[in-house]
């Protein structure tokens, strides 16, 4: 352990040696590390160009593949980010280790597993905190403190969203290397349901009120974007995966995840008192007196304490606070806002809501994993949305892997220029509403600039498609050639065409400026 205080912000010349298992996300917590003093000293990664980046990042530092070698070295705690439905089990396997763990979300897959870990971790008598970070923006941990003040009055109703268009994760690693073997997908983020990811929109919530979820019912929807291997969206992760959480209190939040076409992370929450809409990278508005006509007004959110610490680590300043609170448990004592029975509570609505959109809308109870009785309830319970095999899933068991070991990066060039070429043709139907046409002009010099590239891309993904006519890569293929719009690009003279639109789009710009001018 290290001797010196300067600077420290915790009560104790001690210092945390930490392993990250998982360095794509795990790479991510280096600034917070750093600024709270938490020395880095392992990792642990299956894919190789994690572990260089890692160790190119810390000289000196183990790096392996093995998780039982990884687990057996000499460090204090686990930043766990492996694949999101292993996260039980290797948190258990931590804890057994003897090491404290910060689990990446979510918690568990399963109610039984999550029956597992409480246990797991209550027998330990070790630390274990959800890295749920969404609550510790400025905004977020603002309203908590002044909702804790009994300014908003009692909670009534919130509704507060993570919605993810991440598409081309399903093809690619989180550093956008795409997936290897390259006939293959993603292990979790090309099938896992979105509802299974709704710590980020009910986290914010639970902090702010400071209450826990009772209950919770979802509807199926039925359509989905193109390019998701799992062609049902209740099944997979291209829909939209709304749930209606009710909260000991009997307020209301409706949680909304999913793959659109329009991303937006935050929300608005309502209280007898007052109420508050913040949403990522826009202003926080709280309107105050206790009507719907009362005054509305900007507020300036800063966090109470550390506050240019929290702001240099990035991701909002949510890593730094996930890992404060986790470092103050080890080295003081103070538990933070979502140890393993706050993670808990932050799962389970995720879970069953799944199941009640399968089910058809079924409402189901929100146990307390306090309380031993409740957890004996679901202790068996191994319920999960079924696994997409992401190795075996896109081709056919005879399929040529020297052609098909390109899809992933082929379907990653595709999503990058169907969707800008959409971008662009799209757009250019609007062109005489537009408020900066500018912006338009660079959408038609991006399209004439890429379309050779685009060309090369679309032809390669309808050869492979062709290939394989009846498999989920044909599928996927074809549905983004079909939004990029296939046909255009690729007909006789479309360079030529794309050219004189732009020099079009050009002339009317000109005349118009002329014309204002």
């Amino acid at each position: 352990m290290g001797k010196s205080r300067k600077n420290s912000i915790f009560r104790t010349d001690r210092k945390i040696r930490l392993g990250l298992w998982g360095l794509g996300r795990g790479m991510s917590f280096y600034k917070s590390c750093r600024a709270l003093g938490i020395d880095v000293v392992a990792g642990c990664d299956y894919n190789e160009h994690m572990r260089k980046r890692f160790t190119d990042a810390n000289p000196g530092a183990m790096a392996t593949a093995d998780a039982k070698e990884f687990l057996a070295a000499d460090f204090d705690a686990v930043l766990l980010a492996t694949f999101c439905p292993a996260h039980a089990d290797d948190a258990i396997a931590c804890l057994k280790a003897g090491k404290h763990v910060l689990s990446e979300v979510t918690a568990f897959h399963t109610m039984a597993e999550g029956v597992r870990l409480v246990e797991a971790v209550e027998k330990s008598g070790l630390v274990y905190n959800l890295a749920e970070n969404y609550p510790f923006s400025a905004a977020n941990m603002y309203l908590a403190a002044k909702w804790r003040e009994g300014l908003f009055g009692e909670f009534m109703y919130a509704e507060y969203e993570y919605v993810h268009e991440c598409r081309r994760l399903v093809y690619t690693y989180i550093d956008g290397v795409p997936v290897r073997p390259g006939n293959t997908v993603h292990n979790w983020r090309s099938w896992l349901s979105f509802h299974y990811y709704n710590t980020h929109s009910l986290g914010p919530v639970m902090h702010i009120t400071g209450l826990r979820p009772t209950s919770v019912v979802s509807l199926p929807g039925s359509v989905k974007l193109a390019g998701y291997p799992v062609k049902d969206p209740v099944l997979g992760m291209g829909g939209v995966s709304p749930s209606l959480v009710t909260f000991e209190n009997g307020g209301l939040m409706r949680n909304l995840m999913g793959s659109t076409t329009g991303g937006s992370h935050g929300g608005r929450i309502y209280g007898t008192l007052g109420s508050a809409e913040a949403w990522a990278g826009s202003d926080l508005h709280v309107r105050l007196g206790g009507s719907g006509n009362s005054p509305r007004m900007k507020i300036e959110p800063k966090w109470e304490d550390f506050s240019e610490l929290a702001a240099s680590t990035g991701h909002g300043g949510g890593d730094f606070w996930v890992l404060y609170y986790f470092a103050r448990q080890i080295l003081e004592g103070t538990s933070g806002p979502f140890d393993v029975y706050g993670a808990s509570d932050c799962t389970i609505p995720g879970l069953l809501a799944y199941r009640s959109s399968v089910e058809g809308g079924r409402k189901f109870d929100v146990p307390d994993f306090r309380k031993k009785s409740e957890r004996d309830r679901w202790r068996r319970d191994d319920f999960a949305q079924p696994r997409y095999d992401t190795r075996k899933g896109c081709f056919p068991a005879e399929a040529d892997e020297r052609l098909t070991g390109r899809f992933t990066t082929v379907m990653t060039e595709l999503i990058r220029h169907a969707t800008a070429y959409r971008a662009y043709a799209d757009w250019r139907k609007l062109a005489g509403s537009l408020a900066e046409p500018e912006r338009l002009i660079e959408l038609a010099d991006a399209a004439v600039e890429e379309h050779p590239e685009r060309l090369k891309t679309y032809r390669e993904a309808r050869r492979l498609a062709d290939e394989y006519p009846r498999s989920d890569a044909a599928r996927v293929l074809g549905e983004m050639l079909e939004v990029g719009d296939e046909e255009a690009v690729t007909r006789r003279g479309a360079l030529a065409k794309l050219k004189r639109e732009r020099a079009t789009l050009k002339r009317k710009l000109g005349r118009a400026k002329r014309r204002r001018n």
